[in-house]
């Protein structure tokens, strides 16, 4: 089966090779598409693409926070269902965490605590979240200051409109397929390509800004370029200083970047940490930005960013996913593949899974995303469960 799998990965290769000798316009990125299938020995994304991508590593927090374990620490066993769906889609981390201490934790197929996986596209919120720290640190007056303030090429035409607050809300009006199957298209282009700046800086504005959710990744990465423009420093060092240090990361992270010769962080996805320090995320949001009784995060700039922007898509805050399960309502942290982190404010529940895959969307959200909170629901509803415990 190896041995097939590897003739498979030549073929493809050849193929490539191929079309990048007779498009010569594209040779770069798919002299580069060639490297990437054929060291990692396929053609899809994930969770373990750290291991073949450069990285920049951001550090534990210099006082870790271990989370408090419940007294009731995996009293409860997974339902049958959580059995079945984790087998299904790959699973590797599934956590609980009710009132701020870990009820319930699994990992699967040789991850613990400390395993690396990779956020995907919850690093938007990352990065949103560093936007609203900026706003309240000075770099920025508002949402509404202008893209075009900070990077040259946004200042005439429907560009001129565009506000960091558009990119944070998905409502940039760029030039953007978001398809994850195309590797010709731009977003595998973003995956792979060692100019990751300069492509984003070549997609036009071509809808005006700031008037409908249209989902790219594009939109996260032009966001994280304006907020380093803006405080001159990277991105990764911004989230080391403003978020991992004071939230008490426990582990080191690592974050993708688009090549040594340009080092840029790949800012819409790739934030690669464990299922308990990503929960950290989920907690300060649930707590308006407060935690450990500092403000961190403005508390209005939190609320609006768990609130819809748009009446007609009410799935989207600001870097942030919504919605209501069975009278549940919720916010989200997303990704590829199954990369979630789940709040519930009303009943104190933070969810975490990590996995492999996940299922085609239901709506506006994949089908495994409410299996995963329903059944957390249920164990804990199973021992009658005092909510606020």
């Amino acid at each position: 089966m190896k041995r097939l799998k590897n003739k498979i990965v030549l073929v493809i290769s050849l193929f490539l090779f191929f079309v990048a000798v007779n498009f010569s316009s594209d040779i770069v990125y798919l002299s580069e598409l060639v490297g990437t299938v054929f060291k990692m020995q396929r053609t899809n994304a994930d969770i373990t693409d750290y291991k073949y991508f450069e990285n920049i590593i951001l550090s534990k927090s210099t006082s870790p926070q271990p989370w408090p374990i419940h007294k009731n620490y995996n009293t409860i066993n997974e339902t049958e269902n959580l059995k079945k769906i984790h087998a299904e889609l790959g699973t590797v981390a599934y956590l609980i965490i009710k009132n701020d201490s870990i009820w319930y934790e699994k990992y699967y197929q040789g991850y613990g605590k400390n395993s690396y996986s990779n956020s995907f596209s919850m690093a938007k919120s990352i990065v949103s979240a560093t936007m609203g720290k900026a706003i309240q640190d000075g770099y920025f007056k508002s949402i509404d200051d202008k893209v075009g303030s900070y990077i040259d090429g946004y200042s005439d035409g429907l560009a001129e409109k565009l506000t960091i607050g558009d990119l944070s809300s998905m409502a940039s009006g760029l030039d953007w397929d978001e398809s994850y199957t195309d590797i010709f298209g731009v977003t595998a282009r973003s995956y792979i390509s060692s100019e990751l700046n300069e492509l984003i800086k070549s997609r036009a504005i071509i809808e005006e800004p700031g008037k409908s959710f249209k989902y790219y990744s594009a939109s996260t990465q032009l966001l994280s370029m304006v907020v380093e423009k803006a405080t001159q420093k990277k991105i990764s060092n911004l989230v080391q200083e403003w978020f991992l240090e004071p939230l008490g990361f426990e582990n080191s992270s690592l974050w993708q970047i688009d090549g040594k010769k340009n080092n840029t962080i790949k800012a819409y996805c790739c934030f690669n940490s464990n299922a308990r320090d990503f929960a950290r995320f989920g907690k300060l949001y649930k707590d308006y930005g407060k935690w450990n009784g500092i403000q961190i995060l403005d508390s209005s700039f939190v609320a609006k960013s768990i609130k819809p922007r748009f009446e007609k898509s009410p799935e989207y805050g600001y870097g942030f996913w919504l919605g209501e399960i069975k009278e549940n309502k919720f916010f989200a942290m997303r990704g590829i593949l199954g990369q979630y982190v789940i709040v519930v404010p009303e009943k104190d529940i933070i969810v975490v899974r990590l996995g492999e895959k996940n299922l085609e969307k239901n709506s506006d959200r994949p089908k495994d995303f409410d299996v995963y909170l329903n059944e957390a629901i249920i164990m804990l509803d199973s021992v009658r469960f005092d909510y606020e415990q």
